[in-house]
């Protein structure tokens, strides 16, 4: 009941990952980055451990396949679970157990992976993986057009009630961290919208941390 895609800038080095699902709160618990080590995505039955077990072993130096491998190896019930993986070279690898629900499949190609299940159809994935590869700009602004391609294709076979989308760059903590954990409206364009105010920001945020003296104002009422 998930469709998403995990990505990774060429130019800049920035991890993605965007998810939205019928279920509530799907970015709570399916979405995983980190600056330097890549992106994954683990869903459908969700085991959450998996994501940053999947990172870890990245960061240890396993290539996205690699990691994936040894989480098929360990995992408990690796058959009900998707885990989708890109790392810093840009290689991706997925993971689908046979009992993945409903219509369930899987894309990928150079920086970019993308599985869903319980799907309309079975061209969702490759639709969200074009639309990444097609789409130009910030990582974000792609990942935004990804999911919107796959929801074009047919999304789930269902309404998709929550979505996130989830950026890493340089530092330890996710530079865009945007959530919609339940909306009877289209969760993907609740998304989109949040990320149209808070990109114009991101760089101040991470400003502010490194040395509010020299950020760019609140621009709140009060501030001075």
């Amino acid at each position: 009941m998930t469709f998403s895609l995990v990505a990774r800038c060429a130019e800049t080095g920035m991890f993605g990952l965007a998810i939205s699902s019928s279920s509530p709160a799907v970015a709570a618990r399916c979405s995983f980055a980190r600056a330097g080590v890549g992106a994954v995505a683990s869903q459908n039955v969700t085991d959450p451990s998996l994501g940053p077990l999947t990172l870890d072993l990245m960061g240890q130096g396993k290539s996205a396949g690699e990691a994936i491998e040894a989480i098929k190896a360990q995992a408990k019930f690796i058959e009900y679970r998707q885990v989708l993986a890109v790392d810093t070279n840009g290689l991706s690898a997925i993971h689908s157990g046979p009992n993945s629900l409903g219509i369930w499949t899987q894309a990928q190609a150079e920086n970019v992976a993308s599985g869903g299940n319980l799907l309309d159809n079975d061209e969702v994935p490759q639709a969200i993986v074009d639309g990444f590869l097609s789409s130009t700009g910030h990582i974000g602004d792609r990942l935004i057009a990804a999911m919107r391609a796959g929801l074009t294709a047919g999304g789930e076979a269902g309404p998709v009630h929550s979505a996130g989308m989830k950026i890493v760059d340089k530092v330890s903590w996710p530079v865009a961290d945007l959530r919609c954990d339940w909306t009877e409206d289209c969760p993907i364009e609740t998304i989109a919208t949040a990320w149209d105010v808070y990109k114009p920001q991101l760089d101040a945020y991470i400003q502010r941390a490194f040395d509010p003296r020299g950020a760019p104002s609140y621009g709140v009422p009060g501030d001075e």
